[in-house]
């Protein structure tokens, strides 16, 4: 499975929904707070250019990445073949 990492805020109702899903599906990730964890804001910074949350990424097995920006249902779905 893709390994997938959540850059995200505690007060961010998007990025609660979107762990919430993962979490129904069975779908681990790694959650990174960019409020209390500067590296983090700063990787997230570098590879979206922006600062939005909830900000995705999939690494897949063939080490290509993909960056979704917000809780964009449909595109995690597809990325990770969940059903």
């Amino acid at each position: 499975m893709p390994k997938v990492t959540i850059y995200s805020t505690s007060w961010c109702g998007f990025c609660r929904a979107e762990k919430r899903f993962l979490d129904e599906k069975g779908v681990p990730y790694q959650d990174l707070n960019v409020e209390t964890d500067p590296k983090a804001a700063e990787e997230m910074m570098k590879m979206s250019g922006q600062m939005g949350v909830p900000f995705t990424v999939i690494t897949h097995d063939d080490d290509s990445k993909v960056g979704i920006l917000g809780f964009n249902q449909p595109q995690l779905v597809k990325e990770l073949k969940l059903a």
